[in-house]
């Protein structure tokens, strides 16, 4: 059965942007559920990035069903495993540094203003390299790690972008609680949507 899309009328309600809307949404769900164990959150991230990759450059399915057999088969590699007890170890750092910060130390102010751009880049760089991670190029997180360290520093806009991605995700959790199960799914399609413009994430 061919993967590829039916064409829609401009007008149809169940076009191919509803089609997206609903894929995200899907998405979003699974890669939270997946996540609930904290130290498989980079594998969930990147696995929803490198479908709606796909999707976006093969047409191929998006659908819940495929994303959990996708991550299955990621998770069955070690590497996903120690990148995220990596990721888990820097946010607890961070939250213990931050902890201290406002513990009113002397220095406390310099303190926390190097905290803050430090785990701010290092969010940035992550996320962008769990977007580069769904290249087939970059079997490992090792090099996606590097690569989205990279496009970080050489591509600006786009890591002026990622942050928004993140800050708009904050203030939807913080204005309405249970959207934080659908968030990954939006964040995962603005990840994608970074790398992929102007070809960049060919």
């Amino acid at each position: 059965m061919s993967t590829s899309r039916i064409p829609r009328d401009r007008g149809d309600l169940f076009g191919a942007r509803f089609e997206l809307f609903a894929d995200v949404l899907a998405l979003g769900l699974a890669a939270a559920v997946a996540s609930l164990p904290l130290v498989t959150f980079p594998a969930a991230l990147s696995t929803a990035c490198t479908l709606l990759r796909r999707r976006r450059l093969f047409a191929e399915p998006c659908t819940a069903g495929r994303y959990f057999t996708v991550l299955r088969r990621r998770l069955a590699r070690r590497g996903e495993w120690a990148a995220g007890a990596v990721a888990l170890a820097f946010g607890a750092l961070v939250a213990a540094d931050a902890g201290l910060a406002s513990a009113g130390l002397p220095g406390a102010g310099p303190f926390a203003l190097a905290l803050a751009v430090v785990a701010t880049a290092a969010a940035v760089v992550g996320l962008r390299a769990s977007a580069q991670r769904s290249h087939e190029q970059l079997p490992g997180w090792l090099p996606a790690v590097q690569a989205g360290a990279v496009r970080t520093v050489k591509d600006l806009p786009g890591s002026g972008l990622v942050l928004l991605a993140v800050l708009t995700a904050a203030v939807c959790a913080w204005a309405l609680l249970p959207v934080v199960l659908l968030l990954p799914g939006p964040l995962a399609l603005a990840l994608t949507a970074v790398e992929l413009r102007q070809g960049s994430g060919r």
